[in-house]
């Protein structure tokens, strides 16, 4: 098992396990954490300024910087841009309420706006609505570079970039507490073996498309013939050569689906729906543009899911637990143990503790994702009150509630006594 070759933390997206997430560019060297959202699919087609809080619908934290906002965006965008969905009318609802929330975050006094007002302030100044002329032209052309299976150009030259993919891992909060490595097993489209990607069979040669001459590329005209518009050729896909003899291992498309396993680190303090990113672990550069491979691999985006625990929830770097304990020692104060990830701890309750009362104990919680400081263990009490009492108990207690100035029920009696009553007996 083998990592990638670097590693970085990003916004996550809904599980697609070995499937192709249409995110993209580079990212930069340092780490970016942001929460993930269960997708952004919306019920209907048709469009409407959403109300689904902006922050959700790109899954980054109220505090994201501004780097933080675009990556989300964009890969969000790759996965649910309409050219990538064809006839897919969620995906193209999703692909606008991402690009009106990316609108709004991305302006820095929308934003303030929207963050001290909500919707509501919006309206107030004009209905969010992606402008793509307020976009810096690098983000709008690296964009479609990326969903049209470019990708970052070196001094003036493109340079080929494959499809990033997508998986899933469950961890514990035990994992969370220490960090982690999961095993990761997933499939993608590789380079074939055979024809090294050409698509042809072996000693077989592609010849040159007649329809684009081998260029890979036809004019088309629009607006009944006012300009011409420079296209992929339908027939050659880009390639500019077509294979007459196919290669019989990937029946000419120049790639085959390969299963792959690696060990991904997984960092302490890492929340649910992160995204672990492992460089160069996704696919190569589509054969149409690429076809031996060459150029920059796309990255494995490991989703994170926390399993639930059976006494613990967590509060940002904080756990929470519930503490169950007798009304005698709420009363009279008691020393209690309470379970924490590493153990059992001793806390002291004062006499007089009410139900809900919060206790917290410090250090016990998750560390920090980036200052790796940990977070506190809250105790939340819970007074039980017992179902069933002993006579004698019940005799205590009665007499104690003759020196509250409280009204209790009258002593019960049994049903044979009841019956005497009724029949004077």
């Amino acid at each position: 098992m083998r990592s990638g070759s670097s590693e970085e933390l990003g916004s996550g997206l809904e599980q697609r396990h070995g499937h192709r997430s249409l995110g993209t560019g580079a990212d930069s060297a340092g780490c970016v954490y942001s929460r993930a959202s269960a997708g952004c699919l919306v019920p209907s087609v048709e469009h409407m300024p959403t109300t689904r809080d902006y922050y959700e619908v790109l899954s980054v934290e109220r505090n994201a910087d501004g780097d933080e906002i675009k990556r989300a965006y964009r890969r969000l965008a790759m996965k649910y841009h309409p050219d990538r969905n064809p006839g897919d009318p969620e995906a193209e609802a999703a692909f606008k309420e991402c690009a009106e929330a990316y609108e709004v975050l991305s302006d820095e006094n929308k934003r303030k706006i929207y963050d001290q007002y909500g919707h509501e302030g919006l309206r107030g100044h004009g209905a969010a609505a992606h402008d793509f002329t307020r976009m810096n032209p690098e983000d709008i052309f690296s964009m479609f570079n990326d969903i049209f299976g470019g990708g970052r150009s070196r001094g003036g030259r493109r340079v080929a970039r494959g499809y990033d993919l997508e998986t899933e891992v469950q961890i514990t909060l035990n994992d969370v507490l220490e960090g982690t490595e999961r095993d990761v097993e997933f499939t993608r489209m590789d380079v074939c073996d055979t024809c090294s990607g050409s698509g042809a069979k072996p000693g077989s040669t592609p010849e040159t498309c007649s329809t684009c001459g081998g260029q890979g590329k036809v004019q088309q005209a629009g607006l009944g013939g006012m300009f011409r518009m420079v296209t992929t050729c339908p027939h050659c896909r880009g390639r500019g050569t077509v294979v007459k003899e196919k290669c019989e291992t990937c029946r000419g498309k120049g790639r085959i689906s390969k299963p792959r396993s690696l060990s991904v680190r997984i960092p302490a303090g890492i929340h649910d729906g992160q995204v672990v990113r492992v460089q160069g672990e996704g696919e190569p550069p589509p054969a149409e543009i690429s076809p031996t491979g060459e150029g920059v691999r796309g990255d494995l985006h490991v989703v994170v899911r926390i399993k639930e625990h059976e006494f613990f929830e967590r509060e940002g770097d904080n756990l929470l637990v519930a503490v169950p304990i007798g009304f005698t020692q709420a009363s009279l104060g008691a020393e209690i143990e309470v379970p924490t990830l590493e153990g059992r701890h001793t806390l002291k309750v004062p006499a007089g503790t009410q139900h809900g009362a919060i206790f917290r104990i410090k250090d016990k919680g998750l560390p920090n994702l980036r200052s790796s400081r940990r977070g506190d263990l809250i105790a939340i009490t819970n007074i039980e009150i017992p179902k069933k009492l002993s006579k004698t108990q019940e005799k205590l207690l009665r007499e104690f509630a003759e020196t509250e100035d409280k009204n209790v029920l009258p002593e019960s009696h049994g049903f044979l006594d009841k019956l005497k009553d009724m029949f004077g007996g």
